[in-house]
């Protein structure tokens, strides 16, 4: 009864309603910037909501397997702002599309860049997808980063990335783009991060990229750039990093490269750039990480470097670069790295190397360096590598080395050293490799050395060691090359280096070695590489790989060496025991005689 009498109620209140909305339309009016504003906002906001859900499902839609589905499940409905990797501004518009590292599988094709007018971020870097990147991407006119890197993208960088003229962070880095970098990219003049390296980019960098004077990081490195470098690069006086290893550019640098007074990183490894190094390359003293190795540079290296007291890296080997390194390099407190190796660079190391308490690794190998190894560089106390190879180095190796706890590597090979060992470099318990050769130094091989129970690599060679080969080398277990050969060592070759089961190389040739090959040997399962040539050992091979499949070189010019190799006679038992049969007799005479001649003194 009671919902009959409301029905002509309720009617009879919406005419009453009608009517004074009619006689009265100006009290009804909605004001400016009333509610009725902001309901047609909000209704337009999630129409545009609806439609960039749709947009979203679409391509979550067309992503190939399970698992990106999977990844997704939290996109239904209509309302992405509380999706996975979804962020909405206060409209409730998409502003945020952030997606890294989960894995997706697919192409961009499905997605209608067109429906996201709001997209600030858009954020897929480290999934697997693939596909070229649409020229539809441009219809993002709002966007301030983009991030497509460690993906499989193929094919060309769109033209329309040229649209996107509000951005900041462009980032397509590992990836499998092709083609020219698009002038287009000049357009960018808000861009402050430039990131395009590891692709397979060709051609050569466009000099529109002189427009884009915001920029502080740009990274070409790892593709395959050729000419030379344009000289609109000098326009970008606010870059901090510039990168351009791994190429394939030529030419000399533009000199245009010294206004670059910001740079705290400067990469152009491995291209084939000539000339000199930029005269001012330091002259803002900001540079911390500078690499130019494996190049034609020529010249000295630039006097503004001294500046570079902030230096942390620096690597410019494989050049033909020259001067004087005292003179040249200055000082650098925050040095941790410097490879100056395979140049032309002259002069002598001085006590100031002894300052670098942050040194890690010193490469300075084949150059025309002189004088001696100044006993200061025992103070470098961080030292974990030491290359002083091939150069013109007199006089001793210094006992202050064995200072270096932490040493791993040191390596002096060809020089014009001369004296002995030092007796501290059993201190080095860290030393994993030990190279001497081609050298001068005598005396014998210090026992000591088998206290390195971390060493690697062992090298004596060509120098004048005399003695025995101490037995404690057997304490090398970690030991995988051993080069002993080309000194005057003499006697037996200790039994216990059959215990080096990680030996893979062992040269022993061109000394005095006498005897038989220890019985021990066979336990040397590793060794494949082998030389024992020109000694004066005799008698049976082991039965081992390593001494079965060495060439008849690796036993020539010895006493009498038999066994299952190439060149080699077949052991006989009758030629075994008439060798023993000496060996005993000689002793035997040796027992005599020795008592005879005592009674006679």
């Amino acid at each position: 009864m009671m919902s009959l009498l409301q029905k002509p109620v309720s009617k009879f209140l919406q005419v009453l309603f009608f009517l004074l909305i009619m006689c009265f339309p100006s009290f009804f009016a909605f004001p400016p910037n009333s509610s009725a504003t902001s309901f047609g906002a909000a209704k337009y906001a999630v129409a545009e909501g609806n439609n960039e859900a749709e947009a979203l499902l679409k391509w979550k839609a067309s992503l190939d397997d399970n698992h990106s589905q999977s990844v997704l499940s939290s996109w239904v409905g209509s309302s992405p702002c509380k999706w996975l990797g979804i962020t909405c501004d206060n409209s409730g518009s998409v502003a945020y599309f952030s997606l890294p590292h989960f894995g997706l599988r697919g192409t961009l094709q499905s997605f209608n860049f067109s429906s996201f007018p709001n997209l600030l971020t858009l954020n897929l870097w480290n999934n697997s997808l693939y596909g070229t990147i649409p020229s539809q991407i441009s219809n993002l006119t709002k966007i301030t980063k983009l991030d497509l890197s460690d993906n499989l993208f193929t094919r060309n960088i769109p033209l329309e990335i040229g649209l996107l003229e509000s951005l900041i962070h462009l980032d397509l880095s590992s990836n499998n783009l092709t083609g020219q970098i698009p002038s287009s990219i000049g357009n960018l003049r808000n861009l402050s991060i430039l990131l395009f390296w590891s692709n397979k980019l060709s051609g050569s960098i466009p000099s529109s990229i002189g427009n884009m004077t915001m920029l502080t990081r740009l990274d070409l490195s790892t593709n395959n750039l050729s000419a030379s470098v344009p000289r609109e690069i000098g326009q970008l006086e606010s870059l901090v990093e510039l990168s351009l290893s791994f190429n394939n550019l030529h030419g000399s640098l533009p000199p245009e490269m010294n206004n670059l007074t910001h740079l705290k990183i400067l990469h152009l490894f491995s291209n084939n750039f000539t000339g000199h190094l930029p005269r001012d390359l330091c002259l803002g003293g900001l540079l911390v990480n500078f690499s130019a190795g494996h190049n034609h540079f020529s010249g000295p290296i630039p006097k503004s470097l001294q500046n570079c007291t902030r230096l942390f890296r620096v690597r410019l080997e494989w050049n033909q670069l020259t001067g004087n390194i005292s003179e040249d390099f200055g000082l650098y407190p925050n040095l941790n790295y410097v490879d100056l190796s395979h140049n032309d660079l002259s002069g002598e190391l001085t006590w100031k190397w002894g300052g670098f308490h942050n040194l890690a690794s010193l490469k300075l190998s084949n150059n025309n360096i002189t004088g001696e190894i100044p006993s200061e560089l025992g103070k470098a106390t961080g030292l974990q590598m030491i290359d002083l190879s091939s150069n013109l180095l007199k006089g001793t190796v210094p006992k202050e080395l064995g200072q270096l706890k932490a040493l791993y590597n040191l390596t002096l090979h060809n020089n014009h050293l001369f004296g002995v060992v030092p007796f501290e470099i059993q201190m080095l318990s860290q030393l994993g490799a030990l190279n001497l050769a081609f050298n001068n130094l005598g005396g014998s091989i210090p026992k000591k050395l088998g206290q390195c129970s971390n060493l690697l690599q062992l090298n004596l060679s060509h120098n004048k060691f005399i003695g025995s080969i101490p037995s404690e080398i057997g304490f090398l277990h970690f030991l995988g090359d051993l080069d002993l050969s080309g000194n005057l060592l003499a006697g037996e070759i200790p039994s216990q280096i059959g215990q080096l089961k990680q030996l893979e190389t062992m040269n022993l040739s061109h000394n005095k070695l006498s005897g038989f090959i220890p019985t021990a040997f066979v336990d040397l399962v590793s060794l494949t590489t082998l030389d024992i040539s020109y000694n004066e050992l005799e008698g049976p091979i082991p039965k081992i790989k390593g001494f079965n499949e060495a060439p008849f070189e690796a036993f020539m010019n010895n006493s009498g060496l038999c066994g299952n190799a190439s060149g080699l006679k077949p052991c006989t038992l009758l030629t075994f025991s008439s060798k023993l049969a000496k060996r005993k007799s000689n002793k035997i005479v040796i027992l005599i005689l020795v008592p005879l001649l005592g009674s006679l003194l």
